[in-house]
């Protein structure tokens, strides 16, 4: 048996000293996240990124840098996470368009908001990300190759 990873993306986007989140149902817990999610197949890492954010928070994100490749397991069922984590601003909010499932809303936190609720947070690679970006971590887009057909 081979094992494989879940491939994950993730939107890193800053405002005002703020980061857009998702409060998210996850098996009956309220946790916080980046808008994030799966790598659907034939799909880039970057228009899955796109695509996660305007699904869970209706607005429309546009990728500026790669901030980091992180890879986690979850301790209680082992299952491991790829995560690639974007940054980038989001435009074009539509206040009409309804979340994804298990989203109950977005709303923009600081650092020290998320850090003051540790139980809340869906995962380690949630602060990882934030410290990365906060340090100044960016790669270049074209660090990736997507050669899919």
């Amino acid at each position: 048996m081979i094992w494989k990873p879940h491939a994950t993306v993730a939107a890193i986007i800053e405002r005002d000293g703020k980061f857009l989140m998702v409060e998210e149902d996850v098996e009956g817990a309220v946790v916080y996240n980046q808008p994030a999610g799966h790598l659907d197949p034939g799909e880039s890492l970057i228009h899955a990124a796109v695509r996660e954010t305007r699904e869970e928070t209706a607005w429309q994100f546009r990728a500026e840098a790669m901030v980091g490749i992180y890879l986690w397991e979850q301790p209680d069922t082992k299952r491991t996470f790829l995560r690639f984590a974007f940054c980038g601003e989001a435009v074009d909010h539509d206040t009409q368009q309804a979340l994804d499932d298990g989203i109950l809303r977005t709303l923009w936190l600081s650092r020290d908001d998320l850090a003051a609720m540790p139980n809340k947070i869906r995962s380690p690679m949630v602060i990882s990300c934030i410290d990365d970006y906060l340090a100044g971590k960016r790669y270049p887009l074209d660090i990736l190759r997507d050669e899919a057909s």
